[in-house]
C-alpha cells in the first residue's frame, strides 16, 4: 500500500488533521489500533469545549485552544454535531479561594479571553440555585461549551473519508522505517504502508510511536479520570458547567450537564503506569462525592446510571509539543495533548497542515472539497408530524429498540451502514446512544447484538462489545 501521509491515531486530533488534509490533493491514510474511530482519550473525557481562559499564557496550548473555541460555531453546523454554549462558573467559597479570582481573571486576559466576568455570590446563586449557599463570589466564563465528543470525532472522520481520506482500523503500528534521514514506511498489523509523511497523534501511545524513530525524549503517563453520570431526572441539577478553583495538578472535580441532558460529575486525576486500566475505584468515586459536595451540597449520586474512567496522556516533561526534525524529514510528532485536546483538535488540524506547507509540502487545494456532513436524525427529538413522516418513509423508525433513549432500529441501521460504520455494541452506542440510558443496555443490548449480527452477516457470538475478543455472547442455550 502506498500513500502520501500516514496519521497514527484516529482520535479527535488525528481526525481533525485528516479532515484538514482532505482539502488538498494529497492521499491520506489514518491508522489506529482500535476497531473504531474515537481514539482513547477522545471518547472518555468531560465533553467540554474550553475557552483557554486558564491555559498557561504564551504556550502552544493556549494559542490553539483560544483559536479553536470560536471555530466551533461554524464547524458544528457544517458537520451536524450537537453543541451548546452554556457557559461556566467558577465559584469561591473560602477567603483563600476568593483571593485567587483576580489572578485567574488576569490569566484569562493574558490568554486573550476577555469576556470573563466577576459575579457576586447572590448573582451566582440566581444562576445556579443548587450552588453551595456559602459562595462569596466567582467568575463567569460565558463561552465554555458542551458537545457530543463521540459525534464530533465521527463527523470529522466521516467528512475526511467523504473527501478521500482512508481509514485503516484495527491496525496497530509495530514499526516505522526510515532511509537516508527520511520517512520510508509504516508497518502495521495489517501490512506495510509506504509514505512520505508520518504524523504521530497517538495520544497515550505517542511516546511508544516516537521511540520507533528515536524521538522519544519524553514519557507519557496515563492520568486516570473517574466520572459519574447521573440520570436525566436526578433531583439536583445545574444549568452551567460548575468548576472548582483549579490546582497545579488538575482542573478539579466539576458538575455539568451533558449535551443530552444527563449530569456529569468528576473527574479524579490519578497518575498510573498502566495505559489500559480504566477501572473505577471506591476510593476515587468517594473523592468525587466529597469534593463536588463542596460545590453542590445536594448532588444526588444515588441517581447515578453508570460510572466510567478516561485516561489522559500526561506528558513528562509537561506541555503540549509540536515537533518537526531536521534529521528526519517527513516525521511530525505531537505530544502532551491532554484535557484540552478535544477542544484544540480543530485548530491543531489547521496548525499541522500550515506547518507542513511552510516546510515545503507542495499540497494543492481542491476546488471540490465537501464541507458539510449530515448526521443521523434523532427520532426522539422530532415533532410528532415529522416522526409520522419518518415512519411512513421507513417503517423501521416505528420499531423502538432502546426504550430509555427512544432509539429506533432505523437509527441503528444507519449507524452500522454509514461510512466508517459501527461494528460493535459500543460503536453503535457512541453513534446513536442505544444503551446509554437508565438501564445501560439491559433491555436493548441483546437486540443491538442481533441487529449487528444480521447486518454484518455473522453469528451473535462474533459480535464484540468494543475491540476484538470482547465477546458478549458465549454460546446458545437452546436452538
Amino acid at each position: 500500500m502506498k500513500t502520501d501521509v500516514v496519521i497514527i491515531g484516529a482520535g479527535a486530533v488525528g481526525c481533525a488533521i485528516a479532515r484538514e488534509l482532505s482539502k488538498y490533493h494529497v492521499k491520506v491514510t489514518v491508522v489506529d489500533k482500535n476497531e473504531d474511530v474515537g481514539g482513547d482519550a477522545s471518547k472518555s473525557n468531560s465533553a467540554i469545549i474550553h475557552t483557554g481562559y486558564d491555559a498557561s499564557p504564551g504556550t502552544l496550548e493556549s494559542q490553539l485552544v483560544v483559536a479553536a473555541n470560536p471555530m466551533y460555531d461554524e464547524i458544528v453546523k457544517d458537520l451536524d454535531v450537537p453543541f451548546k454554549r452554556i457557559g461556566a462558573i467558577l465559584p469561591a467559597f473560602t477567603d483563600e479561594q476568593f483571593e485567587q479570582l483576580p489572578a485567574i481573571k488576569e490569566k484569562a486576559f493574558k490568554n486573550h479571553v476577555y469576556d470573563v466576568e466577576y459575579k457576586s455570590g447572590a448573582e451566582l446563586l440566581e444562576m445556579e440555585p443548587n450552588l453551595n449557599p456559602e459562595v462569596k463570589g466567582g467568575l463567569y466564563i460565558p463561552r465554555e461549551s458542551i458537545i457530543d465528543p463521540f459525534i464530533l470525532v465521527q463527523a470529522m472522520a466521516e467528512n475526511a473519508a467523504a473527501n478521500g481520506a482512508e481509514f485503516l482500523l484495527g491496525a496497530k503500528v509495530t514499526d516505522i522505517k526510515t532511509e537516508n534521514g527520511k520517512i520510508k514506511s509504516v508497518v502495521t498489523e495489517k501490512g506495510e504502508i509506504e509514505t512520505q509523511y508520518v504524523i504521530n497523534s497517538a495520544g497515550l501511545y505517542c511516546d511508544e510511536i516516537a521511540a520507533m524513530v528515536g524521538k522519544a525524549d519524553y514519557k507519557v503517563v496515563a492520568r486516570k479520570g473517574q466520572f459519574y453520570i447521573l440520570d436525566k431526572n436526578t433531583s439536583c441539577q445545574v444549568n452551567h458547567i460548575v468548576l472548582p478553583i483549579p490546582t497545579k495538578i488538575t482542573k478539579g472535580k466539576l458538575m455539568c450537564p451533558t449535551i443530552h441532558g444527563n449530569m456529569l460529575v468528576g473527574p479524579t486525576a490519578e497518575d498510573q503506569e498502566s495505559k489500559v486500566d480504566k477501572s473505577t475505584t471506591a476510593e476515587g468515586l468517594l473523592s468525587i462525592e466529597k469534593d463536588v459536595r463542596n460545590l453542590i451540597p445536594n448532588v444526588n449520586l444515588r441517581d447515578t446510571i453508570t460510572q466510567y474512567c478516561g485516561l489522559r496522556p500526561n506528558r513528562n516533561p509537561e506541555g503540549l509539543n509540536f515537533n518537526m526534525y531536521d534529521d528526519l524529514a517527513g516525521y511530525i510528532n505531537l505530544s502532551g495533548v491532554r484535557s484540552t485536546g478535544l477542544t484544540l483538535s480543530v485548530a491543531m488540524g489547521k496548525y499541522v497542515v500550515q506547518q507542513m506547507l511552510m516546510h515545503g509540502a507542495g499540497f494543492v487545494l481542491k476546488d471540490n472539497f465537501i464541507k458539510e456532513r449530515k448526521g443521523i436524525v434523532k427520532f426522539s427529538e422530532q415533532p410528532l408530524d415529522v416522526q409520522d413522516a419518518l415512519i411512513r418513509e421507513n417503517p423501521l423508525y416505528g420499531n423502538v429498540i432502546c426504550r430509555c433513549e427512544t432509539i429506533t432500529e432505523a437509527e441503528i441501521m444507519q449507524a452500522i451502514h454509514r461510512p466508517l460504520g459501527a461494528k460493535s455494541v459500543d460503536a453503535v452506542k457512541r453513534r446513536v446512544r442505544a444503551g446509554m440510558g437508565r438501564c445501560q443496555g439491559g433491555f436493548c443490548g441483546p437486540k443491538v447484538i442481533e441487529i449487528l449480527a444480521r447486518e454484518l452477516g455473522c453469528a451473535p457470538e462474533e459480535i464484540n462489545k468494543h475491540n476484538p475478543g470482547s465477546y458478549m455472547v458465549t454460546g446458545r442455550s437452546r436452538d
